[in-house]
C-alpha cells in the first residue's frame, strides 16, 4: 500500500500508533487484521483495556505541526523516508520538519561518543563534510559531541536529526541553534508526539530510527557500553552495513569501535573508504520476516500462554517460536500481540520477541 492519507485516516494511524502498548509491529499487525487503522481503533475495546488518545488531541497536534512547518507521515505514504518503510514494522508515524525530501537522497548515519576527544570532533566534521561533498546525507542524533560534529560538517550538503522527543522538545539545550539550522536547511524527524520530554528510555527507538534512515551506519568513538552500539545493532539487524573509525587502545572512547571492528565492522578512515565499503550497486535490505503478520481464524485456546511460557529476556524469533509449537508462524504473530497489549511480551526489530521489558537501554 502506497498512498496518501486523508486527514480523517492519518487521524486514526496516529489514533492507534500512540494508544499505549501498540508498538510499530503491533500496529502494522493489527492494520493486516483489521484492514484500517479506523477499523482497529473500533476492534481494540474486544482485544485490550488500552485507551487510544482522543481525536481532538490528534486533530491538536495536526495543526501545530503545521504551524510548526511540520507535517506527521504514515508509513505508506510515498513521501515517508523509503530506506525507513523498507523495514518490517517502520514507525507508523513520523513527524518531518524541514526538507523531508533529503531522506530521499542516500544517507548515512554517522553516530559517536557525547563526550568525544577533540580528535573525534574534528575527524567527524571532516568526514561528514567530505561525504556530504560527495553527495551523501548525514544523519545522527543532534546530541553533544560526535553527532553535533556531524551534524556541523554537513550543514551545507544536508544533514538529518532524529530526536528521542518531540519536534517542539529538541535535546540537549546547548544545540538549540544547530538545531534550527537543520530545520532551515536540512531535516529534522521524530516518532514522538509533540510536547514528548525525551526520557532514557526513548533513545534506543530512536537510536533504530537514526540506523533505519540510513544506507551505513558509521561510529566513531563509543565505549563498549554505549547508545552507539544499540545504533551499531539495531543497523546489522536491518541489514545495513557497519563502520567503525579505529582508535587508540588506551582511550576507553574508542573500545567500542575497536569491538565493532574485531566483530567484522568496516574500519574507515576517510570518506574513500565508506564509499569504496559501499560500492555501486544498491544495497538489498532483506530483514527477517515473521511471516504472514495475522492469521485470519480464531486463535488455538491456550496459545497466548503457551507462547508466554517460552519468552525470556533472550530474543527470539517469532519463526523459531512457530516451529516449536508447530503452529502457523500468523497465528504465534497474533498471539504476541495479545501478549503485548496486556504487557506480557516485547516486539523487537527483525522480527523477534522477547519477555516484557527486555528492550535494551541507552543514552547515546
Amino acid at each position: 500500500m502506497n498512498r496518501t492519507l486523508s486527514r480523517t485516516e492519518r487521524i486514526a494511524w496516529a489514533r492507534l500508533a500512540r494508544t499505549p502498548r501498540i508498538g510499530p509491529l503491533t500496529f502494522h499487525r493489527l492494520l493486516a487484521r483489521f484492514g484500517s487503522a479506523s477499523a482497529a481503533l473500533d476492534a481494540l475495546p474486544r482485544v485490550s483495556p488500552q485507551v487510544p488518545p482522543p481525536r481532538d488531541a490528534i486533530e491538536g497536534e495536526l495543526d501545530r505541526l503545521d504551524a510548526l512547518g511540520a507535517r506527521l507521515l504514515a508509513s505508506c505514504e510515498p513521501d515517508y523516508p523509503p530506506l525507513l518503510a523498507q523495514l518490517d514494522a517502520p514507525p507508523p508515524v513520523l513527524a518531518v520538519r524541514g526538507d523531508g525530501d533529503i531522506l530521499r537522497r542516500p544517507t548515512i548515519a554517522l553516530v559517536g561518543s557525547r563526550e568525544g576527544s577533540a580528535s573525534a570532533l574534528m575527524f567527524g566534521e571532516r568526514l561528514a563534510s567530505d561525504l556530504g561533498s560527495a553527495g551523501f546525507v548525514v544523519v545522527s542524533g543532534l546530541a553533544r559531541g560526535v553527532d553535533a560534529a556531524a551534524h556541523r560538517g554537513a550543514l551545507k550538503s544536508g544533514t538529518a536529526a532524529v530526536l528521542a522527543g518531540g519536534l517542539d522538545h529538541p535535546y540537549p539545550p546547548q544545540n538549540l541553534k544547530l538545531h534550527e539550522a537543520i530545520c532551515a536547511s536540512g531535516a529534522v524527524v521524530s516518532e514522538a508526539p509533540l510536547g514528548t520530554v525525551a526520557r532514557a528510555r526513548d533513545f534506543p527507538r530512536r537510536n533504530t530510527i537514526i540506523s533505519g534512515l540510513s544506507r551505513a551506519v558509521i561510529v566513531i568513538e563509543a565505549a563498549l557500553r554505549s547508545g552507539s552500539l544499540i545504533t551499531a545493532r539495531a543497523a546489522a539487524d536491518q541489514g545495513r552495513d557497519v563502520m567503525a573509525a579505529p582508535g587508540s587502545p588506551l582511550d576507553p572512547r574508542a573500545r567500542g569501535c575497536n569491538a565493532l571492528i574485531k566483530q567484522g565492522a568496516t574500519l574507515i578512515e576517510s570518506a574513500e573508504d565508506v564509499i569504496h565499503a559501499l560500492g555501486d550497486a544498491a544495497i538489498s535490505f532483506t530483514p527477517q520476516s515473521p511471516g504472514p503478520l495475522f492469521d485470519a481464524a480464531p486463535l488455538p485456546a491456550g496459545l497466548p500462554g503457551k507462547v508466554a511460557r517460552l519468552l525470556s529476556p533472550t530474543p527470539v524469533h517469532v519463526n523459531d517460536l512457530a516451529r516449536l509449537l508447530a503452529m502457523p508462524a500468523g497465528a504465534i504473530a497474533a498471539a504476541l500481540t495479545e501478549l503485548e497489549l496486556e504487557g506480557r511480551a516485547a516486539s523487537l526489530p527483525g522480527g523477534y520477541a522477547a519477555s516484557s521489558g527486555a528492550a535494551p537501554l541507552g543514552l547515546d
